[in-house]
């Protein structure tokens, strides 16, 4: 017989959790009583909820196994629900362990209690709530695969805080295989059938590709068949930028140009995606329900098949087996000038001027250095906000960098998600875009940097407003300020209040050596880039949204 806390982190490293991030709680205090015990697993305290379930989520980009955060009941849960909607939009496998009342108290409205099952009900992939410790090898081994199995997503464990004193005598249960379906012979021979039929194919390669094999893969398709390949958003990372097949990323407000250009293809392959909104610009292209080209949609989950659109061919299928499979086929490239066309488009849009601004510095002048500088084995993280246009542009997006950001679009990412990466890559240079919204969401995580030893450098947009808002309202309502201004402290003090190596950009000239100074230093940085407002995406002004330029 041993303790039900005790079976329960013997489950968790039988399926292989090797880093828990978390923020303490009485109503699990017996997990964290076992895991001190357990040297194998980096137990990482966080100093807010939400930062742990983003490095959690962040862990999970990174090794494509679930992450795994745990909490305390009540504002412990409530907290970590927004990792909970990142895993759930992003389609990233997480486990979330919270803590709960005693079971005796359950129904009766106690100190912090809430029924788990109606509060994420909606949007996890299931939520167990462990009221006998015998059970506790199945709900692990049931968790973990719901987590990764069809698209992958957020897993709840609850655990009432008396059951994990229980004792039991229950044993360790294995890991249940995740089913990862293959395509038919025949269903290429389908696919090659209609890629022969076709002149002008355009590939929309989705989140499902970004892994080393499934990038390779999606590479040597592109080529073969001179195949144009469009990249979903937060995924620009997944394909070379730089080749003549490049045809951007399906992001928000892609200008009409570029949907032109591409809804001149006469067949979409939507590799690994789920055509939500956003890659498909409101649904417009593809349009649904029915695409105006032929469609073949290739996704892992059978549910999103059909669900939306109505494609010529659907395969419920592993993203990357089906790449690797049509890799393998004799191929016919395409006319160079379909490719050529869409690219050209690509780049004429995105081609990026650096400009100067009375009320600050064009946010480009300070990427821009960065990207030439860092190492190629870089890992950027990226929060939400206009800041990331600069980003999108001026990397040197090659198709081997791992990129971190939230297709849910949720503000505080950035920090957490380099501290994640900092853990898992320590050798690497990973640097954090962010906003100075964002940064203030979550920065407070540098705490736990420091006590890690991570070594981001945090790159802060300072531009004194919620910017991306701020975009919104001069096109909608021009000169009506309303609720997007903000009063910032000094970023580079604050990062040095927390021991990190904090500088300061005002101008151009400036950041190329800021940015030298800050990948040779051997510890976190924040660099606090003092960013105009006027420029407020790297492709348009506050004057231009106006209409007075």
């Amino acid at each position: 017989m041993r303790r039900a806390a005790d079976l329960f982190v013997d489950c968790l490293r039988a399926h292989g959790v090797d880093r828990i991030f978390c923020v303490p709680g009485e109503s699990y205090l017996q997990v964290l009583d076992s895991l001190a015990d357990a040297g194998d697993i980096d137990v990482v305290v966080c100093r807010h909820e939400g930062g742990a379930g983003f490095m959690a989520v962040a862990d999970a980009k990174l090794t494509g196994r679930p992450g795994v955060a745990a909490v305390s009941r009540g504002p412990g849960a409530t907290n970590a629900s927004i990792a909970v909607h990142v895993s759930q939009q992003d389609a990233v496998p997480l486990v979330l362990l919270i803590g709960q009342v005693a079971r005796h108290e359950r129904g009766r409205g106690a100190f912090q209690e809430i029924d788990y099952t109606a509060m994420f009900g909606a949007f996890a992939k299931g939520v167990w709530e462990v009221h006998d410790a015998d059970r506790l090898p199945e709900v692990v081994a049931r968790a973990w695969h719901a987590a990764q199995s069809g698209t992958p997503g957020p897993a709840i464990i609850v655990l009432p805080e008396d059951m994990l004193g229980d004792e039991t005598a229950a044993q360790v249960e294995a890991p249940h295989p995740v089913v990862r379906a293959a395509p038919s012979g025949p269903e290429i021979d389908r696919v090659m059938e209609m890629l022969e039929g076709a002149e002008r194919p355009l590939i929309i390669a989705g989140g499902m590709l970004d892994s080393p094999e499934g990038r390779r893969a999606l590479a040597r398709v592109a080529e073969a068949h001179r195949m144009p390949v469009a990249l979903s958003f937060k995924h620009q990372e997944i394909f070379d930028n730089s080749s003549p097949l490049y045809a951007g990323q399906l992001g928000f407000k892609v200008p009409r140009p570029l949907i032109e250009a591409m809804e001149g293809a006469d067949l979409i392959l939507a590799i690994g995606t789920r055509l939500g909104d956003t890659p498909t610009q409101g649904y417009t292209f593809p349009r649904a329900p029915i695409p105006d080209q032929p469609l073949v949609h290739v996704y892992p989950d059978p549910g999103l098949i059909g669900g939306v659109y109505r494609a010529t061919l659907g395969l419920a299928c592993d993203a990357t087996a089906f790449m690797e499979a049509l890799a393998e086929r004799n191929a016919t490239p395409k006319s160079e000038d379909w490719a050529a066309g869409v690219n050209a488009v690509v780049k004429k849009i995105t081609g990026y001027q650096p400009r100067e601004f009375a009320d600050g510095l064009d946010f480009g002048a300070m990427v821009g250095p960065l990207a030439e500088q860092v190492q190629r084995d870089n890992i950027v993280t990226t929060d939400a906000g206009n800041f990331s246009s600069w980003v999108n542009c001026l990397w040197r997006w090659d198709g081997s960098q791992q990129a971190i950001g939230a297709v849910a679009g949720a503000m505080g990412m950035g920090v957490p998600g380099a501290i994640a990466a900092c853990l898992r890559h320590p050798a690497r240079k990973v640097i954090c875009f962010a906003g100075d919204g964002g940064v203030m969401m979550s920065g407070n995580e540098l705490a736990t940097a420091m006590a890690k030893g991570a070594k981001p450098i945090v790159v802060v947009s300072n531009n004194g407003s919620y910017g991306t808002i701020r975009q919104h309202q001069e096109r909608d309502h021009p000169h009506r300020i309303s609720a997007t201004e903000l009063t910032n402290p000094d970023f580079a003090a604050w990062g040095r209040a927390f021991g990190a190596l904090g500088l300061t950009v005002e101008t151009a000239d400036q950041a190329a050596e800021a940015a030298a100074e800050a990948l040779a230093h051997d510890g976190p940085v924040v660099i606090d880039v003092q960013s105009s407002v006027e420029g407020i995406n790297a492709f348009t002004t506050i004057a231009k949204l106006r209409g007075e330029a």
